[in-house]
């Protein structure tokens, strides 16, 4: 029996285009990660305990090392999103201190200036000056009234 494995240019795209199809029904919307998380970390630990010789264990210090590793993972991702929460905390309050006092604010080329009347919540907090909204971020001096 003879196969022609050689493919024009639109049976390349139909298959390119089924190909990606199925891929992203699979993923079910997940982003491509060239990092692995926590849940992959377990994943091949699981697996590689699984498919070990059961006449050449793995060593307990082996484990023990695979171990501490994912629980250091699991530290640094919560301590991560520690840090992401008391940034937004003190951003925050960086702009409730601002309530009262003259700010200049950049926006695009022009400089303006007025007093903050009033500042949202959030992670990223906008200050209400002159009438209008602007991201805290856009601040670039506050001044003691």
């Amino acid at each position: 029996m003879d196969i022609n494995i050689n493919l024009d240019a639109k049976e390349m795209a139909e298959t390119k285009r089924f190909v990606d199809n199925f891929n992203a029904k699979i993923n079910d919307g997940k982003v491509k990660s060239q990092s692995l998380g926590r849940d992959d970390f377990l994943k091949l630990l699981v697996t590689q305990l699984s498919y070990q010789n059961p006449a050449a264990p793995m060593e307990d210090r082996e484990f023990i090392a695979q171990m501490a590793q994912f629980s250091s993972l699991e530290q640094m991702t919560n301590m991560a999103s520690d840090f992401s929460k008391l940034a937004e905390i003190i951003t925050g309050s960086e702009a409730n201190s601002a309530i009262g006092k003259s700010v200049e604010i950049m926006e695009g080329e022009n400089m303006v200036q007025g007093t903050v009347k009033a500042v949202t919540r959030g992670g990223s907090p906008q200050v209400l000056v002159n009438g209008n909204y602007y991201q805290w971020s856009q601040v670039t001096m506050v001044f003691e009234e």
